[in-house]
């Protein structure tokens, strides 16, 4: 593997690194630690600039090589998810119910490697701003980066961003151009009925019975009211409802997602969730709400942008371990609000070892440490290649 030498010197920094974020995880909006950790590299590594406040907890560091005009981005999240850690690794979670089981750490480790070895080198012309941002699981954060003035403060052409993939082998990149991940809501649906003991079922108006009803009922709007040739997805992902084995309870609450490519899609699964939701309950003589919340959009990988992504991985990787996706994944990235700001792309970089490793969002998975200098060498070479100084 091909990666920059200087950058391969000093993995067991970035491993180290890796370590300490993932024993230390922050929830969204809460990545005070991560934040300051991450501002103190840059202040060490001798970046021009830190900018900091935006989403709260967003730090910016900026990079000036030159006199040329122009500037990219590079994008990292930081915060950790409401999971239990099962590893039982040395660098496990230390805060209970919280970890890092999506990769952030290691995704904020590679960045802070580029920004070492780009403030170290700086053999390009132009500006580079590392954008490290939180609260990309929940909360937003990437669109509360793009309205505290990301973009005006930091003119950029082009923006990238990357993510480990686990059930790719190690060191292989993905891409492929337009929609590269779903656009994604979550929804909370609460039933009221109307409490009673269970053997005196009529007495009551059993949520649970109605709740069962939807549950069956949601998965025909994208079955029978979506196009088959569109991508669609309603999934209920919890269900809360009574104590009791002999007492109907009084309500129900179920939490979930929807996942989409078209807006017009997703403007007609809410519509449908609406429908169905209100209509089964009235039917049975309950009450329902339905809270539809819209996390992102579709993230969408400019054609441009991809390309010279793709030609940078190939640098590093070599063509034939840069592969083009054959379709989207239903997996949804906060990253689109920038990218529906300013042009740019997102790709995956292969994490697996190929003896079933545990996948992302599961208290067993883990960052494979081994890509670190990979993707640390593709934020390098991006900005290089884009921005080499001249003759």
């Amino acid at each position: 593997m091909p990666i920059i030498n200087s950058i391969a010197a000093f993995h067991d920094e970035m491993r180290a690194w890796r370590r300490d974020l993932h024993a230390h995880p922050e929830l969204s909006m809460q990545e005070s630690r991560t934040a300051a950790v991450v501002r103190e590299k840059l202040a060490a590594f001798g970046v021009d600039e830190i900018i900091t406040g935006m989403a709260t907890h967003g730090v910016v560091g900026v990079i000036r090589s030159g006199s040329s005009d122009r500037a990219i981005g590079l994008r990292a999240d930081m915060d950790a998810l409401p999971i239990q850690e099962e590893t039982g690794l040395p660098h496990a979670s230390r805060t209970p119910g919280v970890m890092h089981a999506c990769g952030h750490d290691g995704h904020t480790a590679m960045l802070l490697g580029a920004a070492k070895y780009l403030a170290e080198t700086r053999n390009f012309d132009g500006t580079v701003y590392l954008i490290f941002q939180p609260a990309e699981e929940f909360e937003g954060g990437a669109d509360r980066m793009v309205k505290d003035g990301l973009f005006s403060r930091c003119p950029m052409q082009k923006v990238y961003g990357l993510h480990n993939w686990p059930q790719t082998k190690a060191g292989t990149f993905l891409w492929r151009t337009g929609p590269v991940m779903a656009a994604v809501a979550f929804f909370e649906i609460t039933v009221t009925g109307k409490g009673s003991h269970a053997a005196f079922p009529h007495y009551g108006i059993d949520p649970i019975v109605v709740s069962a009803q939807i549950i069956n009922a949601l998965q025909t709007i994208v079955s029978r009211s979506i196009e088959p040739a569109e991508a669609g997805v309603v999934s209920i992902g919890s269900i809360a409802g009574g104590e009791a084995s002999n007492i109907l309870p009084e309500r129900v609450v179920m939490k979930g997602t929807a996942r989409w490519f078209k807006p017009e899609v997703g403007d007609r699964i809410e519509a449908g969730m609406h429908a169905l939701v209100n209509g089964i309950a009235s039917s049975f003589g309950a009450t329902a709400a339905l809270n539809f919340y819209r996390h992102a959009p579709a993230t969408v990988n400019e054609p441009g942008a991809t390309a010279l992504a793709v030609e940078a991985a190939s640098v590093i990787a070599g063509r034939e371990r840069v592969e083009e996706m054959a379709s989207p994944t239903m997996g949804g990235e906060d990253f689109a609000f920038m990218l529906e700001a300013q042009p740019g792309a997102y790709l995956m970089l292969g994490a697996g070892s190929g003896t079933g490793d545990p996948q992302l969002h599961h208290p067993r998975f883990d960052f494979n440490d081994e890509i670190l200098p990979i993707g640390a060498s593709w934020w390098a070479t991006l900005v290089e290649r884009q921005m080499g100084k001249g003759p």
